[in-house]
């Protein structure tokens, strides 16, 4: 018992110092890191591409398999968002859009 409290203790600890030592690698410093061009460039598209990695394997799989037909609730709710989104430019209105088609297909019409 005390061994696994230890255990968990350590754990959670390491976590924590490896969390402050990378998150605040760029922010501890006194001066600014200077960084090549072409790192630059491509930190700007990180964001888009670490959500294009969580977002599009949860809308077009279900479970360990791709989705077999386009009638997905899912799949239908994205492709609103993104009409929104290519609308009105409104990140708020995108989920409020293609959550509402989901949630309507979904408890509606019975669609997976």
């Amino acid at each position: 018992m005390v061994n696994d409290f230890l255990g968990t203790g350590a754990v959670i600890l390491g976590l924590a110092v490896i969390t402050v030592l990378t998150r605040g690698f760029f922010i501890l410093p006194r001066r600014e890191i200077p960084l090549p061009a072409w790192l630059r460039a491509g930190l700007r598209y990180a964001p888009l591409g670490a959500l294009a990695a969580i977002i599009v394997p949860g809308v077009v799989m279900n479970g360990d398999q791709l989705t077999p037909t386009l009638l997905d609730a899912q799949i239908a709710g994205a492709l609103a968002g993104i009409a929104w989104f290519a609308w009105r430019q409104s990140v708020l209105g995108t989920i409020v859009a293609g959550m509402a088609v989901m949630l309507l297909l979904r408890l509606g019409l019975g669609w997976a």
